[in-house]
């Protein structure tokens, strides 16, 4: 403290002025030194002062909450450690693999049912026996089902899926 002729003491102001004399009032000036905080003691409650602004905010405070000020530098020990990252892109989407799927060639299925249709020996072939019967007992569906079912069997992809 200081002391004046008049026996008034005064006392340095801690916190810079932030506004200069250029200024509107209420602005800030964005050339305002950034002073960082190092060795700062905490008290009973975990709080520290700003340096700026004199509030009281956490101790593991990096900004000040009241006046937005860099109050600590950042810690470098985790701006070193890389953050891990998960990869998770694991495709297991195999058709083959699922419950009741079968992988049949579609020339087996073409020649079946382009020579024995009628019969629905091609249906048989894909495990489709239900259908098969019914080709049987209708004569490849009057014959509708049987020209029907060569076109699509050409029209499928080899090898294709039951």
């Amino acid at each position: 403290m200081n002391s004046n002729s008049n026996g008034m003491n005064l006392q340095k102001d801690p916190v810079p002025s932030q506004q200069t004399t250029d200024q509107q009032p209420g602005t800030i000036s964005n050339a305002q030194p950034v002073m960082i905080q190092q060795n700062v003691p905490v008290n009973s409650t975990g709080t520290v002062f700003c340096k700026f602004c004199g509030s009281s905010i956490p101790a593991q405070a990096v900004i000040c909450t009241h006046c937005g000020c860099q109050v600590t530098e950042m810690s470098q020990q985790s701006a070193a450690q890389p953050q891990q990252i998960i990869i998770n892109n694991s495709n297991n989407n195999n058709i083959g693999a699922m419950m009741g799927v079968r992988m049949k060639n579609k020339w087996t299925a073409f020649f079946l049912c382009l020579f024995l249709g009628f019969f629905g020996a091609h249906k048989f072939y894909e495990g489709k026996a239900g259908t098969g019967l019914l080709y049987i007992f209708t004569v490849g569906l009057f014959g509708i089902g049987w020209i029907i079912d060569l076109i699509i069997l050409l029209l499928k992809p080899n090898p294709y899926y039951v």
